[in-house]
């Protein structure tokens, strides 16, 4: 069963320890947005599947991200979120992970959901009825030489 979020609020999401981030839910309008953002278009078509998904990451973070914890510029000074520094936490490698687990795949877990074998309508012996003949029996070892 599908359960809706119909508050449609922000939620934090912790991506570390003492690192934690206040995102917009990942909703139709802004998937859309993403995949249409300037950046996500200008990957070239033989990049590889990593260099569009940090393409699509940092466009959706810069979208979704409203706020965050725990985040300092070089002499450790709380900053507010920006595209520069939003891009800059995604090239850590731990919370670019953290975000496409804890955020970007809900999303597209339901895309993922969509791909499986339906099931059989009366269980699984009422699947498709077999196509070959079992064999009649054991096949000889080819010679060898």
């Amino acid at each position: 069963m599908l359960s809706l979020d119909l508050t449609n609020e922000p939620r934090w999401h912790d991506l570390a320890p003492g690192v934690r981030v206040q995102l917009r839910p990942l909703t139709t309008a802004l998937m859309v947005a993403t995949r249409s953002d300037p950046v996500v278009e200008a990957v070239p078509e033989d990049a590889s599947d990593e260099e569009r998904a940090v393409a699509f990451a940092k466009a959706l973070a810069r979208r979704a991200v409203l706020g965050w914890e725990g985040i300092g510029d070089a002499d450790g000074k709380p900053i507010d979120p920006s595209p520069v520094a939003i891009d800059a936490l995604l090239d850590v490698w731990p919370i670019f992970e953290a975000f496409q687990l804890t955020y970007v795949s809900k999303g597209l877990l339901l895309e993922q959901e969509k791909n499986a074998s339906a099931l059989s309508p009366s269980g699984p012996s009422a699947g498709a009825s077999a196509t070959a003949t079992p064999a009649k029996g054991r096949a000889k070892t080819a010679r060898r030489g």
